[in-house]
């Protein structure tokens, strides 16, 4: 009986350890998606600029990052824009773009398309990354 439970609960620390190591793995990382929605609009995402558009909770300490990082690429970046958006207070938002964990910060083009996403606290260079992957057409105006 005492050698079942030792496999059990060796098992259930494997399975927790490879979860942690898959988590931190994909943790913040930017990924390319294509969406529309107006939910944007109702967040208030504007047309004519790159948005970082970052979902936030009250008891989210990686928000609290999050939220210094998308500043400073907004402040550094020529035609970026950051929005910080309260989960709680936006949950039919949320649930049109498929928001499940916060962070999450979704890059907007200047057309209003979702076109990158990452969920969990990206770093300043991830973000960076990201919009120059973008090219300059899409992280600046259009004239």
């Amino acid at each position: 009986m005492q050698t079942a439970g030792l496999i059990v609960a060796v098992a259930v620390i494997l399975a927790a350890a490879a979860f942690g190591v898959l988590r931190r793995a994909r943790d913040g990382r930017v990924r390319a998606v294509s969406m529309s929605s107006p939910a944007l609009e109702q967040l208030g995402v504007r047309p004519g600029q790159v948005t970082l558009v970052q979902f936030s909770s009250a008891f989210c300490a990686p928000c609290r990052t999050t939220r210094v990082v998308c500043a400073e690429v907004a402040r550094t970046t020529p035609g970026v824009t950051h929005v910080e958006v309260d989960a709680e207070s936006h949950l039919a938002q949320v649930r049109e773009l498929g928001i499940r964990r916060t962070p999450t910060v979704l890059i907007v083009s200047p057309t209003g398309e979702v076109i990158r996403r990452a969920e969990g606290a990206p770093t300043l260079a991830q973000l960076r990354a990201a919009l120059s992957a973008l090219g300059r057409s899409a992280s600046a105006p259009s004239v």
